[in-house]
């Protein structure tokens, strides 16, 4: 089964018409895109855009042995003329099956907003899930009542429902080898690079108008780190980028290493954001003892962060006197630490860290202050050697520093 991607846009195209915005500006070439059409081979039309003739003949294709045209979300703009030969374009209402004379069958999957989402299966049994913008499959399972097998190929908007992807994979409708297309790209991410590393990061991968998969070929699907250090200096948007790095996963670990602190209303007005922010099938633990949370099995661990973990084994060994840090402190710290490391490098669980970058700031004033810069440098260093893949995030960009 082939699957041509007429557009991959967002309803509105990208750049958006009169939108001044820099994603919009920077989206020009080959990083422009129609709103999102889909034309499986040949045969069958899903959605109807402005163009989808003449996109259809830049791809190498002709709309004139289309079978069926369906729809998958309201319409707001004006009505889209009906090239000339093509048959009325439909729904197929929710749960119901349709079969077109080029032996595709097709299913109309409900989903949780408005809009129609299709199952396409190919005459020699391939399957593809085509889901509409904002959109995710309504139930329980979040697959629309299938779980059979994974599908082949899911095109979605990866971007803007990624807590769909995540029920996907939790249901199974999303394997390993499921290749995850995303589609309905708008300016809400800057376009080129940063949204493939973005979209890597979800095992997902976007592809320019034009391009035709087959369904059900081998294809790598992007590999997402096993252990991801994330590195920023105060509220330039690390926890989010680590966040974001997760949250196409079903089943997270939050581990918070910083606890609580009585009669800090700042503090509690903190972790509340955080709170807020995480979807609510991540589960929290506070704690500081990461090496046996990092050797056991379990789901991805999202650790937030090394910073206050140091805190706290400063605070055990007596590192803030110097006394006591000349003579037992640093050995004992130093051993601390490597046992940490060590479990970051022997850990089977996928694991996002997350610390702060303090080495270009102004010089502690004190001797303590120097202390824990000094040794947070080392222990960044330390766990960044043991990382696939280690980010700097400046101002809410994060820049790849490794991987």
């Amino acid at each position: 089964m082939e699957l041509t991607l007429l557009g991959t846009g967002a309803p509105d195209g990208l750049p958006r018409p009169g939108c001044p915005c820099a994603a919009c500006a920077a989206a020009v070439g080959p990083l422009a895109r129609a709103a999102t059409a889909l034309l499986v081979d040949g045969a069958l039309l899903l959605d109807l855009t402005p163009g989808a003739a003449l996109a259809a003949a830049r791809a190498g294709h002709s709309l004139s042995g289309v079978r069926q045209v369906l729809l998958t979300h309201p319409h707001d703009g004006p009505a889209v003329e009906l090239p000339p030969g093509l048959p009325t374009a439909g729904r197929v209402p929710d749960g119901r099956e349709l079969a077109v004379i080029s032996g595709h069958r097709v299913r109309a999957v409900p989903m949780d907003s408005p809009g129609t989402g299709y199952e396409v299966t190919g005459p020699d049994g391939e399957r593809l899930l085509y889901l509409p913008p904002g959109g995710s499959p309504a139930g329980a399972d979040g697959a629309g009542g299938r779980r059979d097998r994974a599908y082949d190929l899911v095109a979605m908007d990866v971007v803007g429902r990624p807590d769909a992807l995540a029920r996907l994979r939790a249901a199974g409708a999303v394997g390993p080898a499921t290749d995850v297309v995303a589609v309905h790209l708008g300016h809400e991410v800057p376009p080129g690079a940063e949204t493939d590393r973005r979209l890597a990061a979800a095992g997902a991968r976007a592809v320019p108008d034009g391009t035709t998969l087959v369904v059900g070929e081998y294809h790598a699907v992007p590999d997402v780190p096993r252990r991801t250090l994330v590195l920023g200096g105060a509220r330039s948007g690390k926890s989010v980028e680590a966040e974001r790095r997760l949250e196409t996963f079903p089943t997270i670990e939050y581990v918070a290493t910083g606890g609580t602190r009585e009669g800090d209303p700042d503090w509690a007005a903190r972790i509340t954001l955080h709170r807020d922010r995480r979807p609510g099938s991540w589960r929290t633990t506070e704690t500081c003892e990461l090496v046996p949370l990092l050797a056991a099995d379990g789901p991805p661990l999202l650790i937030d962060c090394l910073a206050l973990w140091l805190t706290d084994a400063m605070d055990r060994v007596g590192a803030w006197d110097d006394g006591t840090w000349a003579e037992t402190g640093r050995a004992a710290l130093a051993e601390r630490v490597a046992e940490l490391v060590a479990a970051v490098r022997a850990t089977g669980r996928q694991v996002v860290l997350v610390s702060n970058e303090v080495g270009s700031g102004v010089v502690p004033a004190t001797a303590s202050g120097r202390r824990f810069r000094d040794e947070l440098g080392r222990l960044n260093a330390a766990v960044a050697a043991e990382c696939e893949q280690v980010l700097l995030v400046v101002a809410g960009q994060a820049l790849v520093l490794r991987g």
